[in-house]
């Protein structure tokens, strides 16, 4: 009984908070600087319980296992206890002060590790930084004025659609015609700047739309530049660097750019006969093929509407929501942000090339686009904690059956891929802000409006990934593999995506 009695002593004494004095300092909204100092008191209890588990088992010639005596031990093994020391309460001290702190850290604290010393005599001081949620006062949203677009998917809809499906299955000939909207070009590039050449770009089959997006840049018109172009042609534009490319001095410039076609492409979309529709996705039949392509542009219009009301309702609250982003966190957080919109739009059903399109859209005005992100989490975060909204189980299983429908893959396989990756945060985050918006909503005075849709626009642009500035990006481009509407089967042709 007593032996128990003692060890709980000993757990109890082992979890005794450490004494210390923390400043906090605070230069921008999102960033504490602190100062935590231990005194040495606590550095010697710390000290002493390391020795009291060392002693018993050290080894020092001259003596057996665990018997030299303490102060031999103690000189022998002070540097290595020392560290050990530090580390231990480092960890600790941090952990007190970031639960202890009313701020809410979104980061891991910076320091110099190895330029930290236990001190012989005195106090043991450290200072670290650490990004933290922004603290403001929540807007008041409840009875937003709101308008709701709604999107009716029709039979014509739902036949561009399809055709899109198609042709992705196509067969594609050379052809020596010359190249119309639409036909298949594979094309290589070189871009400069005053007769100083930039870069290159290897083939690349694109299709002949209005609009080609880089990563960093945009050739306005490719379309009517290309328009008629034969095999082995070259055909001389220009390209316009974004606003938010790597090179400060090079955005908003335009480069020469020149397009060689090594092959004109027809493309022929396959008949939808019963062997197609089976090796297609196990389709029984065109109508149930035709109600697969409808349920995908259904939950895309979803999605639309979802950001278009997601979009209003952070315009009416941001206004209230007044802090400062530093610029180190908006850029951390910028792939982070890109792979959870990706994550997004997967399981709201887009094809590839729409999910290349919104990537290079927004590589090419990261900092902006990631700053109204993170604003927007910031803000539906805060209404999510004060009105207890979160994610259960139930949740992240729904948003998994639907990436596992659309990729043709089991749950399980998603549920697994998404852990790996690390991307089990990113879809509660993304779970736990529609619920917040659906809240909003709910307690909204909403006003529908129909959308007058004009057909082709969204395929007015074709988006591949290049950067015309050849920067060295360290931040890979999230991967589209789950596509819309396209039901999995198939080996289907890969347009631009690179192993």
């Amino acid at each position: 009984m007593s032996t128990s009695t003692e060890t709980a002593d000993d757990a109890q004494q082992e979890k005794a908070p450490i004494e210390l004095d923390v400043k906090v300092e605070s230069p921008q909204a999102c960033l504490r600087e602190v100062i935590v100092t231990i005194p040495q008191s606590e550095v010697q209890r710390y000290m002493n319980e390391a020795y009291d588990e060392l002693v018993p088992e050290a080894q020092v010639p001259g003596f057996r296992s665990g018997r030299a005596p303490r102060k031999l031990v103690e000189k022998q093994f002070k540097d290595r206890v020392s560290e050990q020391v530090k580390g231990s309460l480092l960890m600790d001290s941090l952990s007190q002060v970031t639960e202890a702190q009313s701020f809410s850290a979104i980061g891991e604290p910076e320091f110099d590790y190895n330029s930290i010393q236990i001190p012989d005599s005195g106090d043991f001081k450290f200072q670290f930084q650490i990004e933290v949620r922004p603290e403001f006062e929540t807007p008041k949203w409840k009875g937003l004025k709101l308008n709701k677009p709604v999107e009716k998917i029709g039979d014509d809809d739902v036949q561009e659609a399809l055709d899109r499906v198609l042709s992705k299955y196509a067969s594609l000939e050379a052809t020596d015609e010359p190249a119309a909207p639409g036909d298949k070009l594979l094309i290589t590039a070189t871009f400069s700047l005053d007769g100083k050449k930039l870069s290159e770009m290897d083939e690349e089959r694109v299709t002949l739309e209005k609009r080609l997006s880089f990563t960093d840049a945009v050739c306005e018109d490719f379309g009517k530049l290309m328009k008629g172009v034969k095999e082995a042609e070259t055909r001389k534009g220009k390209v316009k660097v974004a606003d938010g490319a790597a090179d400060e001095d090079l955005r908003g410039k335009e480069l020469d750019a020149a397009f060689h076609v090594v092959e004109v492409l027809k493309r022929e979309n396959p008949k939808l006969t019963p062997s197609f529709l089976e090796e297609l996705g196990d389709f029984e039949s065109e109508k149930e093929l035709r109600e697969f392509v409808r349920d995908s542009l259904t939950r895309q219009a979803d999605y639309r509407t979802q950001q278009e009301l997601r979009k209003a309702v952070v315009e009416s609250l941001s206004g209230d929501a007044k802090f400062e982003l530093p610029a180190t966190l908006v850029k951390r957080q910028t792939m982070r942000e890109l792979e959870r919109k990706v994550l997004e739009l997967r399981r709201s059903g887009f094809d590839e090339d729409s999910i290349r399109r919104y990537v290079n859209a927004s590589k090419q005005n990261a900092q902006a686009s990631t700053e109204a992100a993170l604003r927007e989490h910031f803000i539906l975060e805060q209404i999510a904690e004060e009105e207890k909204v979160d994610a259960d189980e139930s949740d992240y299983d729904a948003e998994i059956a639907l990436i596992a429908q659309q990729s043709d893959m089991p749950e399980r396989r998603v549920r697994a891929r998404l852990e790996k990756q690390g991307q089990m945060d990113a879809l509660r985050n993304q779970i736990v802000e529609r619920k917040v918006i659906d809240l909003i909503v709910e307690a909204a005075k909403v006003t529908e409006e129909p959308v007058d849709k004009k057909a082709g626009d969204e395929e007015s642009e074709f988006a591949i990934y290049h950067s015309v500035l050849d920067t060295k990006d360290d931040d890979a481009i999230p991967e589209a593999k789950y596509e819309d509407n396209t039901p999995a089967g198939t080996e289907k042709e890969k347009d631009t995506e690179k192993d």
